[in-house]
């Protein structure tokens, strides 16, 4: 089945190295689902501010959470547009030549207009989403949220109709006099590390660990 494309705007057309872009929806979506951390960029005043937060994508709209009172939030709840980047880091590119070093990576930008989420049940719906991204399983693991934290927490979705990927892989693009260099050359691949657990000081000590930390170590070390 062909994937679909997020159309193309002015905005979001890449103006270096343009091969290495893509609008695939498909793409998009993955690296936003693989990505732990977006950051937000906004002008509040007439002073940017680039604001990291977590974030989770269900469906066509990218999902935000925080406090009542977030600078962030109530700008964009105001109708400030937002410009909201991720950025997956998967490898050092070590070149010859000072000049051609790079990295290995897969970036999403998004741009757009968020609108606040109302309805209360939706709202649940996203705060669950936003657990299940940091680790899955774990919001069958946890309180929900009650009402004084639910009239607390701001969530606002930003539609993924704007959009952009990046994406720069395989190794390093000397000029060709400096392949004959006696300097190695190559990728130093990265990943995310997922440590042992760290328990609660103040867990009771008959508290057996969290099915979802099990499920996500076992996914990291495979």
């Amino acid at each position: 089945m062909m994937a679909c494309m997020i159309a193309v705007t002015p905005r979001t057309t890449l103006g270096r190295k343009p091969s290495r872009g893509t609008h695939d929806e498909a793409k998009i979506h993955a690296i936003l689902d693989e990505a732990l951390i977006c950051h937000v960029g906004f002008v509040d005043g007439g002073q940017p501010f680039v604001i990291p937060t977590l974030h989770v994508r269900v469906g066509d709209g990218l999902y935000l959470h925080g406090s009542q009172r977030s600078r962030m939030l109530g700008v964009l709840r105001a109708g400030a547009t937002a410009c909201v980047t991720v950025t997956l880091m998967d490898g050092l590119v070590l070149a010859r030549s000072a000049m051609h070093h790079s990295m290995n990576y897969r970036s999403v930008v998004v741009l757009g207009t968020a609108e606040e989420v109302r309805d209360r049940e939706e709202k649940l719906r996203v705060l669950d989403a936003l657990v299940e991204h940091v680790a899955r399983g774990r919001s069958r693991e946890t309180r929900a949220p009650d009402e004084g934290e639910l009239q607390a927490t701001a969530v606002v979705r930003i539609p993924i109709t704007e959009a952009s990927a990046k994406v720069r892989e395989g190794p390093p693009v000397d000029l060709e006099e400096d392949y004959a260099l006696p300097f190695w050359a190559g990728v130093v691949p990265l990943r995310l590390q997922v440590l042992p657990p760290i328990a609660d000081p103040r867990l009771r000590p008959e508290t057996p660990m969290s099915d979802a930390v099990i499920d996500l170590l076992r996914a990291c070390s495979t």
